[in-house]
Order: C-alpha cells, then sequence, then structure tokens
C-alpha cells in the first residue's frame, strides 16, 4: 500500500510502497477515509517534536474496517470509525481513575502497538505509527480501543476531524476549562484547534469570546465559529486589548498555538483568579516564562488540556450529536481536500496560513 513516509526532520514526506501486517489480537485493520492536515504532524515534520524515523505520520483520521483481530468485539468489518490517537489500556492507573486520555501504557508503549512491536515496514524497516494511528497511508493497524464506531451514513470528512481538532478544542472550553455562561474568553491561535475552542466556549455560553492570532483572515473566520471580538496580534498589543475589553482580564485564556510566547501571553492574559489553559505543544527546547508572584498573588491556574481532557470512547459520540443537532460546525471547517501525493503541498499551504482545515481524502 501507499504511505507518506517521514525519514528525516526538514524533508518532504516520501510517497512510498510500504508493508502492513495483519491484526494482532485485539487490533483492527481499517482503510482510511480521510486524515486531517493538522499542525501537530508539522511538528515531527519539523523536529519541533520527537518521533522515531522513519515514521507514518497521521493521527486525525476516519476510516471503515477491513479486518478484525482476535477478541475484537467493539467492530465488526465494515463499520466506520474514528481514529483516537490515544488508545486506551483500561487497567493502567490514569485508565482505572477515568482518565483514559493520559493512558499510561499507551504513553510507555509509543510510536508502537501495545504488545511494543510495530506492523509497518519499508525497506527492510520497521516504521514508527504516529499515535498508533498513522493515517497519512492507504490502511492502518489499530488497536481495538482506537476505533470508535459511528453510524454508517455519517461523512467522513468531519468524522476524521472529531478524531482531533474538534474534540481537542471543545473538549478544552467544556471537560477542562468547564467555562461558565457568561464568562469572558481569549483564545490565542485560530487554526483548526483553536477555532473548536471558540465553538465550545460558544456552546458553553461565555458571553465574550476574544479570537487572538496574527492573521486578519483566520480572525475574520473564527467570528462564522462564535468569536464576538478579534484582534490581530501583529498590530495591536493583544495583553493590553483583551485586558481593555474584559475590565482587567480574560477568565479563561486558552493557547492554541504552541510556543513559550503565546503560552506566557496565556498566563499575563488570565484575569486575578482567572485560568490559562495550554492547548498546543510547543517545541521540545521552547520554554515559558511564568511569573511565579502572579501566580500566587493573583491565584491564576495554569493547567494544560490533553485531547481536551477527553474520553475519546464516549466523547466522540458527545461531538457526532452535537454536529447531528446543528449545535457545532465541522462542514465549514474543511476549507481544502487533498489526495495523499499532495500532501507535502497541504502543508505547505498549512504553513502560510491558509484558514481553515485541510483533508486527505482516500475513500
Amino acid at each position: 500500500m501507499k504511505a507518506a513516509v517521514l525519514v528525516e526532520a526538514n524533508e518532504p514526506l516520501r510517497i512510498e510502497e510500504v508493508e502492513l501486517d495483519p491484526p494482532k489480537a485485539h487490533e483492527v485493520r481499517v482503510r482510511i477515509a480521510a486524515a486531517g492536515v493538522c499542525r501537530s504532524d508539522l511538528h515531527y515534520m519539523r523536529g519541533d517534536a520527537i518521533i522515531a524515523k522513519p515514521a507514518v505520520l497521521g493521527h486525525e483520521g476516519s476510516a471503515v474496517v477491513e479486518e478484525i483481530g482476535e477478541g475484537v468485539t467493539r467492530v465488526a468489518p465494515g463499520d466506520r470509525v474514528i481514529l483516537s490517537f490515544v488508545p486506551f489500556c483500561g487497567h493502567c492507573a490514569a485508565c482505572l481513575g477515568g482518565r483514559a486520555n493520559l493512558c499510561d501504557t499507551h504513553a510507555a508503549t509509543g510510536p508502537n502497538m501495545f504488545d511494543g512491536t510495530r506492523r509497518l515496514h519499508w525497506n527492510g524497516r520497521d516504521l514508527a505509527h504516529m499515535g498508533k494511528v498513522a493515517c497519512f497511508a492507504e490502511e492502518a493497524v489499530v488497536p481495538e480501543t482506537g476505533c470508535v464506531k459511528i453510524a454508517p451514513d455519517f461523512p467522513l470528512p468531519q468524522a476524521a476531524l472529531i478524531g482531533c481538532s474538534v474534540t481537542t478544542g471543545l473538549g478544552s472550553a467544556m471537560f477542562s476549562a468547564k467555562v461558565e455562561p457568561g464568562s469572558s474568553v481569549a483564545v490565542i491561535g485560530c487554526g483548526g484547534v483553536g477555532l473548536n475552542v471558540v465553538q465550545g466556549a460558544r456552546l458553553a455560553g461565555a458571553g465574550r469570546i476574544i479570537a487572538v492570532d496574527v492573521n486578519d483572515a483566520a480572525l475574520e473566520f473564527a467570528t462564522k465559529f462564535g468569536a464576538t471580538d478579534t484582534i490581530n496580534a501583529r498590530g495591536a498589543d493583544a495583553l493590553k486589548a483583551v485586558r481593555a475589553l474584559t475590565g482587567g482580564g480574560a477568565d479563561y485564556a486558552f493557547e492554541a498555538y504552541g510556543s513559550s510566547e503565546t503560552i506566557t501571553l496565556a498566563f499575563d492574559m488570565a484575569r486575578r483568579g482567572g485560568t490559562a489553559i495550554i492547548v498546543g505543544l510547543a517545541p521540545v527546547d521552547d520554554f515559558p516564562s511564568i511569573d511565579p508572584v502572579a501566580l500566587v498573588r493573583q491565584e491564576k491556574t495554569l493547567k494544560g488540556a490533553y485531547y481536551g481532557a477527553s474520553r475519546p470512547a464516549i466523547d466522540f459520540q458527545r461531538m457526532v450529536d452535537l454536529y447531528a443537532s446543528g449545535k457545532i460546525d465541522v462542514d465549514s471547517l474543511i476549507t481544502r481536500t487533498y489526495a495523499l501525493d499532495q500532501i507535502n503541498e497541504a502543508y505547505e499551504e498549512l504553513e502560510r496560513g491558509v484558514v481553515g482545515r485541510g483533508v486527505i481524502a482516500f475513500l
């Protein structure tokens, strides 16, 4: 089958013929339907995040089940599924504590399957599976718990986005921050995740939702999803502007870009007693500077939100229901579609700041 292979950082992905083993016990072979063009993959491509190489990236995907391994009961051949880049083991401390998004076993096995081995091979070498998903390929073998079944008529490109940006963004606002009705919210970064933080804040009843970015087109796009105010940080002092709009600072300040500068900005934007929620992933060696005196004397809260503090096996269906009832807009998030062999072009456009989400379409 064909896959986009990351051989070295800062080199284009290579479309190669690779081998895929059959699924083992509690694993599923799927045919990829759609894969989102997400900045998290770009971090690995640019060396800002570390993954064993060579690797097949892609973590935001939807698929159709082709084959099941021994003991699989959650899905059957022919099922449409959303893929989760944090499949869960069900028996570690995090899973048993109700935080499957932090599964210890998944973290310990990284780009391997749960048994520590790999199913992808190329030129006699094993390929790492990003998030045990690796959906920048025509097919994948994934853990059973990394598949969430959806209705046979649910649109597959939209399903792919629920696999990452929709759930991460909405979950960060609804599950992690627990945004309160009437509150003020600032969202730094209006990419796929940030737009869904905006949607989540709107659903939670926030009174003022301030979108912050350096791209006017992205800011205008954010108003379609619920932003009440916009600030271009390239032409204005974003911190002063947010404080002016909110009377001192936002109740909740979300960082959805991924840099030390924007993390510090989110912390500073939070009011006294407010909360800064870090959603974006900064480069591995990029550390923010947080004022510890302000942290204490202003009783601010600084917290991370991974996968929106969601439980994919449960919360993917919540997102599906919100979409089906018209409460969230996933259709408008998709602004461009590519074939697999256009994947490098897709990421060039992402870096240029084209608004919305790109999707690699397989089916």
